[in-house]
């Protein structure tokens, strides 16, 4: 990762977020399988080093899931 905040990266997993929140069930078990499912390995390895790094911006549904992909 190059440092920088993957802004892109943070807006799409907000917006999935958001998707989930709207669905019956765990909306962050839904985003996880979303992106473990449609990212790429270099795009989920890419936010959850901006997460693990204290990187912030995710809103706290998309926080849990990214953290369920660690």
């Amino acid at each position: 990762m190059s440092g920088e905040r993957p802004e892109r990266l943070i807006y799409m997993a907000n917006q999935i977020a958001k998707f989930f929140a709207a669905q019956p069930g765990d909306p962050a078990a839904g985003v996880a399988d979303h992106l473990k499912s449609f990212w790429d390995p270099q795009m989920r390895g890419e936010i959850v080093a901006w997460k693990a790094g204290g990187g912030g911006g995710l809103d706290p549904v998309a926080d849990e899931a990214v953290g369920r992909l660690e």
